[in-house]
């Protein structure tokens, strides 16, 4: 997976219409839609607003009353063949009197995208996991200094009759964590 370093926008004219094509990373669909909103106030009197937010559990899309299928599947395409994440891709649609047909309008909202783009600085996304383990309380600092040699971060701590850490770290480097911990702390290392 990748993400965007920045936004990028770049902008087309097809048969009188400008198409102006923007591409941000966000981090949720709250963030989105008030970037969406500054974009309408940003770009006032256009047709169309069309969008595609691409976002952990918060994905969705609008045609903002194009044809069906002709704004936000080829935007959403463009998006997914070049595998981002965490991205809002918006194309701004000033009607130019010229009717473009639905694969005219297909083409033009898929390039829009494509080209902003093109101009994007993409950098590579490493999946995360946030496993918890349970140990003893003697156990606690050994791996806490385990977890820091792995990179991993402590998210959450609970006691009780023992010690419950939530960390975040690298999907790739679980195996080799619990590997490492569980021989470290002679199998008193229970995930939860």
């Amino acid at each position: 997976m990748y993400a965007l370093a920045a936004p990028v926008e770049t902008e087309l004219e097809i048969k009188k219409s400008r198409f102006i094509g923007i591409v941000m990373p966000v981090a949720s669909r709250e963030a989105a839609m008030r970037e969406l909103d500054a974009l309408r106030v940003r770009y006032p009197n256009a047709t169309h607003y069309c969008w595609v937010l691409l976002c952990e559990g918060a994905s969705g899309f609008d045609d903002d009353g194009e044809p069906g299928g002709t704004a936000a599947k080829p935007m959403y395409n463009v998006l997914m063949h070049k595998e981002l994440a965490n991205v809002l891709a918006v194309v701004v649609r000033y009607y130019g009197g010229i009717k473009l047909g639905a694969g005219g309008l297909t083409r033009a909202y898929g390039q829009a995208v494509s080209e902003a783009l093109k101009l994007a600085t993409l950098t590579a996304v490493e999946p995360m996991a946030e496993p918890s383990y349970r140990c003893s309380f003697a156990h606690e600092a050994p791996l806490r200094r385990i977890a820091e040699r792995h990179a991993a971060t402590v998210l959450d701590v609970s006691y009780d009759d023992g010690v419950t850490l939530r960390l975040s770290l690298k999907a790739r480097d679980v195996d080799a964590f619990e590997a490492d911990a569980t021989e470290a702390l002679s199998g008193g290392l229970e995930r939860v």
